[in-house]
């Protein structure tokens, strides 16, 4: 019997949770992270990889029902993804009878393991980011996760433990150890992602110290759910970085948030319908099933073609394709200052989002010109 089969009774009825990913510099939500209740099914030992499944599955399956298009953030214990391809293996076929495709999920590795788990470990991190998924490390700063396994691993982004994010507004040394995961995250092309933000003060200190990902109770009340807005109570804004360093300045993955994609198949009515669910979503990446870019839908100009006289009629049930445009792709090595440069190149598309794409094609994310020229400017 295949384990997906012996997994015990959906959890959807013990309630599902969904808190979103905030990205400061846009005020937009750019991932959806899901928690599901446990199951009902009868008491009794709980294998933990089962359960895992469990939550990543009904997650899915919850956020599905909503609608929502977002790349979703689910968390897995590391444990679980030491065990190997056929663990790993039914965690993807879940999803995607669920309807995610790797490209839009998010799997963060939580928890300490064992150093003879180690070699285990990283395979296993390896063969999800050769499926297609975004890998993220969880805890940073407290778990036993070897910093070099951030380099190894080379995973979207880490998740700050939520004590460490707490504590920095207050404890100077636990600020500058923030400060520094910051900064290696960065160096080594990844972003950090900082949870429980209950404080305007905690989010103002950890934006001045880098952090742009954040999510927790300031933002969203227990009950939001995707679509809605997520306004933002503060201004934040990152400090000045230090000067008289020699720097040949950040690769582009540092700018690189999660993209919204959709089937190169997808009718206009289904992009559209889309985007009027997210209002936040600058532009819709279509990808062809091997999760490469074949085009971009841009949010003003989809809109506007379908907004003039009998848009929506000659257009909602063809291919949104013939509304796209080529994407603009840039590989996540790149530097930022050389993607601002080509994006100045197209003077018809200058502000149009870039589509980073990994080693082998496969889209990775979207970079917002805006931030570049924001960051990148002297």
């Amino acid at each position: 019997m295949a384990l997906l089969d012996t997994l015990p009774p959906t959890g959807l009825s013990g309630g599902a949770l969904f808190q979103p990913v905030v990205d400061l510099d846009s005020g937009s939500v750019v991932a959806v992270e899901t928690h599901v209740g446990p199951s009902y099914a009868d008491p009794g030992p709980v294998d933990a990889a089962q359960e895992d499944i469990r939550r990543a599955v009904d997650g899915a399956r919850a956020l599905a029902s909503h609608s929502a298009l977002l790349p979703m953030q689910i968390m897995v214990r590391a444990e679980t993804v030491a065990l190997g391809r056929a663990v790993l293996t039914v965690l993807h076929q879940g999803l995607y009878d669920a309807g995610r495709r790797p490209q839009e999920v998010i799997i963060c590795v939580t928890g300490g393991f064992a150093p003879a788990q180690r070699a285990a470990l990283a395979a296993g991190v390896q063969d999800l980011r050769h499926a297609g998924y975004l890998v993220a490390f969880g805890g940073l700063g407290t778990t036993h996760a070897p910093l070099d396994l951030l380099v190894e691993g080379t995973p979207y982004l880490v998740k700050l433990d939520p004590e460490l994010a707490r504590k920095a507004i207050s404890d100077q040394r636990r600020s500058a150890l923030v400060e520094a995961l910051v900064t290696l995250a960065h160096r080594v092309g990844t972003h950090v992602l900082a949870p429980g933000i209950d404080s305007e003060d905690q989010l103002k200190k950890l934006r001045g110290l880098g952090v742009r990902l954040v999510q927790g109770p300031l933002l969203t009340p227990p009950d939001w759910r995707p679509g809605q807005r997520v306004p933002i109570p503060v201004p934040v804004s990152r400090d000045e970085p230090p000067t008289g360093s020699i720097d040949l300045g950040p690769r582009v993955s540092e700018f690189t948030l999660p993209a919204m994609t959709m089937p190169d198949t997808v009718t206009a009515g289904a992009v559209l319908d889309a985007l009027s669910e997210e209002q936040g979503t600058t532009s819709i990446v279509l990808v062809d099933g091997q999760q490469r870019p074949r085009h971009t839908v841009d949010r003003a100009r989809f809109l506007l073609a379908l907004s003039g006289a009998y848009g929506h009629a000659l257009h909602s049930t063809k291919p949104a394709s013939r509304l796209a445009d080529p994407p603009r792709i840039v590989p996540k090595t790149v530097p930022a200052i050389a993607a601002l440069r080509a994006a100045g190149r197209d003077e018809e598309r200058v502000y149009d989002d870039l589509v980073v794409t990994d080693e082998i094609g496969r889209c990775l994310g979207i970079v917002r010109v805006s931030d570049l020229i924001r960051n990148m400017s002297p």
